[in-house]
């Protein structure tokens, strides 16, 4: 298994569920540092990988030290940035800082790992009040809203979640919401079981339930949700994957 952002949080717990029965589970944080907390936190983890997924240089790299791996089984694709951010930040590569990491990051990481058994994305709630029409992705033209930018970003998670199901029938690709947590992105006060919202990525990761053999679906508690139009729209889902291939130079095969 490789987790991305499981150096606190959702990644984090993922990596000990997963670890604690016996899974190979390699992590990552955004530096060196990072790793090194992650490998603390779960030690019974099999390695801890580097990479600041905000530069496309970065998540290049790390896709190479992944593969030096060897194939996986599961890549769960759990890093995100929130919807705080006050103003818009933009990355060495010219982009916004929240679709860098929480769409553009998942792509390249999609396309330049071995294609492992299953995929899954995290997505939100907030992905319903999205826009997947790819208008000003970098947000150059809008005055900046953040929550908009978050929720724009995780309904495109559910965009590519669906591409890739639909361009790899021999891949389990899903998405997954795990709800309004208290975790540092969630904040305090979020209302949602913590206990709960690492529990459905890391089940998609390994089981042999008919329920999670699916694909191209999102899910919330281990139950299917509906998926919105747009993950659905196969002009969407190619219109997305067009944009990540001019940004970053690499197709999904």
């Amino acid at each position: 298994m490789f987790i991305t952002g499981s150096a606190d949080g959702l990644g984090q717990m993922a990596a000990q569920r997963l670890a604690g029965a016996g899974h190979e589970v390699v992590l990552h944080g955004r530096d060196e540092a990072r790793a090194a907390e992650a490998r603390r936190a779960v030690p019974d983890a099999a390695d801890a990988l580097a990479g600041d997924l905000a530069s496309i240089a970065e998540v290049r790299e790390l896709a190479e030290r992944a593969n030096r791996r060897g194939r996986f089984h599961a890549v769960i694709h759990n890093a995100a940035v929130g919807y705080r951010e006050p103003r818009r930040i933009e990355t060495a590569d010219g982009l916004s800082h929240v679709f860098a990491i929480n769409v553009l990051a998942p792509y390249l990481l999609t396309a330049l790992i071995t294609r492992p058994a299953r995929l899954i994305y995290l997505t939100s709630g907030m992905a319903r009040g999205g826009d997947a029409s790819l208008r000003d992705l970098q947000w150059r033209d809008r005055p900046w809203r953040g929550a908009q930018a978050y929720s724009d970003s995780k309904l495109l998670d559910l965009v590519l979640a669906g591409a890739v199901a639909r361009r790899w029938p021999d891949v389990l690709a899903n998405a997954v919401a795990p709800g309004w947590v208290p975790t540092k992105m969630g904040g305090p006060g979020a209302p949602d079981d913590l206990a709960q919202g690492d529990e459905t990525q890391a089940w998609l990761a390994v089981s042999e339930d008919s329920e999670a053999l699916v694909s191209g679906r999102s899910f919330f508690h281990r139950a299917q949700q509906r998926m919105p139009a747009a993950a659905e729209d196969p002009a969407a889902q190619d219109g997305l994957l067009e944009a990540c291939r001019e940004l970053t130079a690499v197709a999904l095969r």
